[in-house]
């Protein structure tokens, strides 16, 4: 007696094959979603690091600026670490405004269409 597998519910998903993965993988959607990450991500990282390094170099070699007075006690040097906490809150804001208009609804078209196996 063989036993048949139940067609999903709404609740359960399809798992999608290797084949399809590969196929998806190669898809111009798929494409799409990886520049238009790519595009966001690396310029950004990039820049971030450039930023991070050129603090770090005028705290190593820049005494003088980094010890300006900039009101009372405050000088150059907190100022630019701070502003490191800012720009890390920021970035991490924008990706995520990024990422829930331009990503996510590519994301979730490519992922409902390979579950629901169209």
């Amino acid at each position: 007696m063989a036993t048949e597998t139940p067609p999903p519910s709404k609740t359960q998903t399809r798992l999608p094959s290797s084949e399809e993965f590969a196929e998806v993988q190669q898809s111009p959607e798929f494409a799409e979603l990886r520049h238009s990450y790519r595009s966001f991500a690396f310029p950004l990282t990039f820049a971030f690091i450039a930023w991070y390094l050129l603090y770090v170099l005028l705290s190593s070699y820049a005494d003088d600026f980094m010890g300006t007075k900039v009101v009372g006690n405050i000088n150059v040097a907190l100022v630019l670490g701070l502003a490191q906490f800012l720009t890390t809150f920021l970035i991490a804001w924008w990706y995520a405004r990024h990422a829930a208009a331009k990503l996510d609804p590519k994301a979730e078209a490519i992922k409902s269409r390979m579950e629901g196996g169209a």
